[in-house]
Protein backbone atom coordinates (compact mmCIF):
# COMPACT_ATOMS: atom_id res chain seq x y z
CA UNK A 1 0.00 0.00 0.00
CA UNK A 2 1.46 3.28 -0.69
CA UNK A 3 1.10 5.32 2.69
CA UNK A 4 2.54 5.02 5.86
CA UNK A 5 -1.19 4.37 7.60
CA UNK A 6 -1.96 5.27 11.29
CA UNK A 7 -4.80 4.23 13.00
CA UNK A 8 -5.87 5.54 16.67
CA UNK A 9 -8.79 3.92 18.50
CA UNK A 10 -7.56 0.41 19.33
CA UNK A 11 -11.21 -0.64 21.29
CA UNK A 12 -13.53 -3.86 20.21
CA UNK A 13 -14.23 -2.48 16.73
CA UNK A 14 -10.82 -0.75 16.34
CA UNK A 15 -8.86 -3.75 16.90
CA UNK A 16 -10.20 -5.75 14.28
CA UNK A 17 -9.94 -3.48 12.04
CA UNK A 18 -6.16 -2.19 12.40
CA UNK A 19 -5.44 -6.07 12.64
CA UNK A 20 -6.25 -6.60 9.43
CA UNK A 21 -5.28 -3.42 7.79
CA UNK A 22 -1.57 -4.95 9.17
CA UNK A 23 -2.20 -8.26 8.04
CA UNK A 24 -2.64 -6.86 4.48
CA UNK A 25 1.05 -5.92 4.61
CA UNK A 26 0.20 -2.39 5.03
CA UNK A 27 2.70 -0.67 7.15
CA UNK A 28 0.89 0.46 10.01
CA UNK A 29 1.03 1.95 13.24
CA UNK A 30 -1.29 2.20 16.26
CA UNK A 31 -2.14 3.81 19.31
CA UNK A 32 -5.47 4.14 21.78
CA UNK A 33 -5.52 6.13 25.27
CA UNK A 34 -6.39 2.53 26.93
CA UNK A 35 -3.23 0.99 28.15
CA UNK A 36 -5.43 -2.37 28.15
CA UNK A 37 -6.34 -1.65 24.66
CA UNK A 38 -2.78 -1.37 23.47
CA UNK A 39 -1.21 -4.08 25.24
CA UNK A 40 -4.37 -6.26 23.32
CA UNK A 41 -3.74 -4.60 19.73
CA UNK A 42 0.32 -5.45 20.50
CA UNK A 43 -0.35 -9.30 21.30
CA UNK A 44 -2.43 -9.13 17.87
CA UNK A 45 0.17 -7.97 15.68
CA UNK A 46 -0.75 -4.35 15.70
CA UNK A 47 2.83 -1.94 15.76
CA UNK A 48 2.17 0.41 18.53
CA UNK A 49 3.15 4.00 18.29
CA UNK A 50 4.42 6.18 20.92
CA UNK A 51 1.65 8.68 21.01
CA UNK A 52 -0.29 10.41 18.42
CA UNK A 53 2.55 13.10 18.18
CA UNK A 54 4.99 10.40 17.17
CA UNK A 55 2.03 8.51 14.86
CA UNK A 56 1.37 11.99 12.93
CA UNK A 57 5.10 12.69 12.27
CA UNK A 58 4.90 9.06 10.15
CA UNK A 59 1.83 8.79 8.81
CA UNK A 60 0.37 10.00 5.39
CA UNK A 61 -2.65 8.37 6.33
CA UNK A 62 -4.44 8.16 9.91
CA UNK A 63 -7.96 6.13 10.96
CA UNK A 64 -10.22 7.49 13.40
CA UNK A 65 -12.36 4.66 15.49
CA UNK A 66 -13.32 6.74 18.20
CA UNK A 67 -16.60 6.38 20.96
CA UNK A 68 -17.98 9.44 20.97
CA UNK A 69 -17.42 12.97 20.02
CA UNK A 70 -15.26 14.26 23.06
CA UNK A 71 -12.54 11.61 22.36
CA UNK A 72 -12.94 12.67 18.63
CA UNK A 73 -12.14 16.47 19.22
CA UNK A 74 -9.09 15.41 21.74
CA UNK A 75 -7.50 13.23 18.74
CA UNK A 76 -8.42 16.12 16.46
CA UNK A 77 -6.48 18.68 18.94
CA UNK A 78 -3.40 16.35 18.90
CA UNK A 79 -3.52 15.49 15.34
CA UNK A 80 -3.56 19.49 14.18
CA UNK A 81 -0.74 19.98 16.86
CA UNK A 82 2.00 17.84 15.37
CA UNK A 83 3.44 19.48 12.12
CA UNK A 84 2.38 17.25 9.42
CA UNK A 85 0.14 19.11 7.31
CA UNK A 86 -1.80 17.70 3.67
CA UNK A 87 -2.71 14.18 5.55
CA UNK A 88 -5.42 12.63 4.84
CA UNK A 89 -7.78 11.97 7.89
CA UNK A 90 -10.16 8.80 7.65
CA UNK A 91 -13.28 9.11 10.18
CA UNK A 92 -14.61 5.91 10.94
CA UNK A 93 -16.21 7.17 14.37
CA UNK A 94 -20.31 7.21 14.14
CA UNK A 95 -21.06 10.40 15.29
CA UNK A 96 -23.80 13.32 14.26
CA UNK A 97 -23.66 14.85 11.62
CA UNK A 98 -22.45 18.39 13.87
CA UNK A 99 -19.96 16.53 15.10
CA UNK A 100 -18.54 15.54 12.23
CA UNK A 101 -18.22 18.66 10.61
CA UNK A 102 -16.36 20.33 13.46
CA UNK A 103 -13.95 18.04 13.21
CA UNK A 104 -13.76 18.42 9.63
CA UNK A 105 -13.75 22.04 10.46
CA UNK A 106 -11.02 21.66 13.14
CA UNK A 107 -8.65 19.74 10.89
CA UNK A 108 -8.96 21.48 7.72
CA UNK A 109 -7.90 24.68 9.42
CA UNK A 110 -4.80 23.05 9.97
CA UNK A 111 -4.24 21.94 6.33
CA UNK A 112 -5.59 18.43 6.92
CA UNK A 113 -7.87 16.29 4.31
CA UNK A 114 -10.41 14.28 5.87
CA UNK A 115 -13.26 11.83 4.83
CA UNK A 116 -16.31 10.83 6.78
CA UNK A 117 -16.37 6.96 6.40
CA UNK A 118 -18.40 4.98 9.24
CA UNK A 119 -17.99 1.43 9.05
CA UNK A 120 -22.06 -1.26 9.37
CA UNK A 121 -21.33 -4.13 11.41
CA UNK A 122 -19.31 -5.51 14.47
CA UNK A 123 -16.29 -6.99 15.58
CA UNK A 124 -17.41 -10.55 14.61
CA UNK A 125 -17.44 -9.18 11.22
CA UNK A 126 -14.69 -7.08 11.29
CA UNK A 127 -12.63 -9.92 11.83
CA UNK A 128 -13.92 -11.68 8.99
CA UNK A 129 -13.23 -8.75 6.37
CA UNK A 130 -17.42 -8.40 6.22
CA UNK A 131 -17.60 -4.68 7.19
CA UNK A 132 -19.67 -2.29 4.77
CA UNK A 133 -17.62 1.44 4.73
CA UNK A 134 -20.01 4.39 3.39
CA UNK A 135 -17.29 6.84 2.71
CA UNK A 136 -17.77 10.40 1.71
CA UNK A 137 -16.08 13.58 1.10
CA UNK A 138 -13.60 13.59 -1.91
CA UNK A 139 -13.63 11.54 -4.52
CA UNK A 140 -9.82 11.65 -5.21
CA UNK A 141 -9.00 10.79 -1.51
CA UNK A 142 -11.47 7.94 -1.43
CA UNK A 143 -10.01 6.25 -4.34
CA UNK A 144 -6.55 6.37 -2.68
CA UNK A 145 -7.99 4.45 0.53
CA UNK A 146 -10.33 2.10 -1.59
CA UNK A 147 -6.93 -0.30 -1.27
CA UNK A 148 -7.14 -0.32 2.56
CA UNK A 149 -10.63 0.11 3.05
CA UNK A 150 -11.02 -3.17 1.57
CA UNK A 151 -8.51 -4.98 3.64
CA UNK A 152 -11.01 -4.79 6.94
CA UNK A 153 -14.67 -4.42 4.03
CA UNK A 154 -16.42 -6.77 2.12
CA UNK A 155 -17.80 -3.83 0.69
CA UNK A 156 -17.24 0.20 0.45
CA UNK A 157 -19.20 2.85 -1.39
CA UNK A 158 -18.29 6.41 -2.25
CA UNK A 159 -21.77 8.18 -1.29
CA UNK A 160 -21.03 11.76 -2.15
CA UNK A 161 -20.33 15.09 -0.14
CA UNK A 162 -18.80 14.89 3.27
CA UNK A 163 -21.64 13.84 6.02
CA UNK A 164 -23.64 11.42 3.28
CA UNK A 165 -21.53 8.41 4.84
CA UNK A 166 -23.01 9.26 8.40
CA UNK A 167 -26.51 9.87 7.09
CA UNK A 168 -26.19 6.47 5.49
CA UNK A 169 -24.44 4.93 8.15
CA UNK A 170 -27.67 6.08 10.65
CA UNK A 171 -30.24 4.81 8.67
CA UNK A 172 -28.55 1.69 8.08
CA UNK A 173 -28.27 1.32 11.90
CA UNK A 174 -32.16 1.39 11.90
CA UNK A 175 -32.42 -2.09 9.82
CA UNK A 176 -29.32 -3.37 12.03
CA UNK A 177 -31.34 -2.35 15.45
CA UNK A 178 -35.11 -3.45 13.88
CA UNK A 179 -33.40 -6.89 11.81
CA UNK A 180 -31.86 -7.87 15.32
CA UNK A 181 -35.01 -7.20 17.36
CA UNK A 182 -37.00 -9.56 14.93
CA UNK A 183 -34.63 -12.22 14.57
CA UNK A 184 -34.83 -12.71 18.41
CA UNK A 185 -38.58 -12.67 18.01
CA UNK A 186 -38.65 -15.02 15.70
CA UNK A 187 -36.04 -17.12 17.64
CA UNK A 188 -38.14 -17.35 20.64
CA UNK A 189 -41.46 -18.18 18.45
CA UNK A 190 -39.21 -20.71 17.31
CA UNK A 191 -38.35 -22.48 20.87
CA UNK A 192 -41.66 -21.72 22.01
CA UNK A 193 -43.09 -23.97 19.35
CA UNK A 194 -40.51 -26.71 20.17
CA UNK A 195 -38.00 -26.14 17.35
CA UNK A 196 -34.42 -26.87 18.15
CA UNK A 197 -33.00 -23.26 17.74
CA UNK A 198 -29.92 -24.25 15.69
CA UNK A 199 -31.52 -26.26 13.33
CA UNK A 200 -34.05 -23.10 12.98
CA UNK A 201 -30.88 -20.83 12.45
CA UNK A 202 -29.42 -23.46 10.26
CA UNK A 203 -32.44 -23.91 8.16
CA UNK A 204 -33.22 -20.12 7.92
CA UNK A 205 -30.00 -18.47 6.79
CA UNK A 206 -29.61 -17.87 3.60
CA UNK A 207 -33.06 -18.53 2.75
CA UNK A 208 -35.32 -15.59 1.48
CA UNK A 209 -36.69 -14.69 5.30
CA UNK A 210 -32.92 -14.34 6.58
CA UNK A 211 -30.60 -11.32 7.40
CA UNK A 212 -27.23 -10.99 7.90
CA UNK A 213 -27.97 -9.96 11.36
CA UNK A 214 -29.84 -13.58 11.79
CA UNK A 215 -26.96 -15.08 10.01
CA UNK A 216 -24.26 -13.50 12.32
CA UNK A 217 -25.75 -12.52 15.45
CA UNK A 218 -29.00 -15.38 15.21
CA UNK A 219 -26.28 -17.71 15.38
CA UNK A 220 -25.35 -16.77 18.81
CA UNK A 221 -29.12 -16.65 19.87
CA UNK A 222 -29.06 -20.26 18.63
CA UNK A 223 -26.35 -21.44 20.92
CA UNK A 224 -27.41 -19.64 23.55
CA UNK A 225 -24.01 -17.60 23.70
CA UNK A 226 -23.45 -14.01 24.09
CA UNK A 227 -19.83 -13.56 25.78
CA UNK A 228 -18.63 -12.65 22.33
CA UNK A 229 -16.39 -9.61 21.52
CA UNK A 230 -19.36 -8.46 19.20
CA UNK A 231 -20.78 -5.36 20.11
CA UNK A 232 -22.31 -4.78 23.41
CA UNK A 233 -25.16 -2.77 24.24
CA UNK A 234 -23.85 0.35 24.78
CA UNK A 235 -23.28 1.07 21.19
CA UNK A 236 -26.37 0.63 19.49
CA UNK A 237 -27.85 3.09 22.68
CA UNK A 238 -25.21 5.98 22.01
CA UNK A 239 -25.75 5.29 18.82
CA UNK A 240 -29.92 5.44 18.95
CA UNK A 241 -29.50 9.12 20.59
CA UNK A 242 -27.89 10.56 17.40
CA UNK A 243 -30.79 8.77 15.35
CA UNK A 244 -33.40 10.00 17.30
CA UNK A 245 -32.07 13.67 17.16
CA UNK A 246 -31.06 13.25 13.40
CA UNK A 247 -34.55 12.13 12.15
CA UNK A 248 -36.20 14.68 14.11
CA UNK A 249 -34.45 17.44 12.46
CA UNK A 250 -35.38 16.13 9.44
CA UNK A 251 -39.51 15.69 10.00
CA UNK A 252 -38.98 12.19 9.70
CA UNK A 253 -41.27 9.44 12.37
CA UNK A 254 -39.47 6.23 13.04
CA UNK A 255 -41.97 4.39 15.18
CA UNK A 256 -41.01 1.02 14.20
CA UNK A 257 -37.01 1.91 15.43
CA UNK A 258 -38.31 2.69 18.56
CA UNK A 259 -40.49 0.48 19.49
CA UNK A 260 -37.76 -2.32 19.09
CA UNK A 261 -35.34 0.05 20.84
CA UNK A 262 -37.61 -0.88 23.91
CA UNK A 263 -36.23 -4.10 23.77
CA UNK A 264 -32.41 -2.66 23.82
CA UNK A 265 -33.32 -0.43 27.32
CA UNK A 266 -34.76 -3.47 28.98
CA UNK A 267 -31.82 -5.83 27.98
CA UNK A 268 -29.38 -3.03 29.92
CA UNK A 269 -32.00 -2.87 32.83
CA UNK A 270 -32.35 -6.49 33.41
CA UNK A 271 -28.01 -6.03 33.74
CA UNK A 272 -27.40 -7.40 30.05
CA UNK A 273 -25.27 -4.02 28.43
CA UNK A 274 -21.90 -5.39 28.82
CA UNK A 275 -23.07 -8.94 26.33
CA UNK A 276 -23.43 -8.72 22.38
CA UNK A 277 -26.79 -7.21 21.53
CA UNK A 278 -27.50 -10.42 20.27
CA UNK A 279 -29.14 -11.02 24.05
CA UNK A 280 -32.15 -9.16 22.86
CA UNK A 281 -32.75 -12.85 22.34
CA UNK A 282 -33.03 -13.11 26.38
CA UNK A 283 -35.35 -9.99 27.15
CA UNK A 284 -37.68 -11.93 24.47
CA UNK A 285 -37.35 -15.32 26.47
CA UNK A 286 -38.25 -13.71 29.35
CA UNK A 287 -41.38 -11.85 28.12
CA UNK A 288 -42.21 -15.31 26.62
CA UNK A 289 -41.69 -17.12 30.05
CA UNK A 290 -38.95 -19.31 28.74
CA UNK A 291 -35.18 -18.16 29.45
CA UNK A 292 -32.96 -20.91 28.57
CA UNK A 293 -30.07 -21.39 31.43
CA UNK A 294 -26.90 -20.51 29.97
Amino acid sequence: MPHRIGFIGLGVLGNAIAQNIAASGASLLGHDVSALARKRASADGVALATGIADMARQCDVVFTCLPNADAVRDVCAELTASGHRDQLIVELSTLSIADKEAARDTLERAGRRVLDCPVSGNRIMALDRKLTAFCSGDRGDYESVRETLLSFCRKEHFVGVYGNGTKTKLCGNILNLVHNTVAAEAMVLAIKSGLDPRQFHEVISGSGSSSAMFEVRGRLMAENDYARDGMNFSVPLKDSRIISDHAASVGMPIPLYQAALQFYHAAAAQGLAHLDAAAVCKVMERHANCERQT
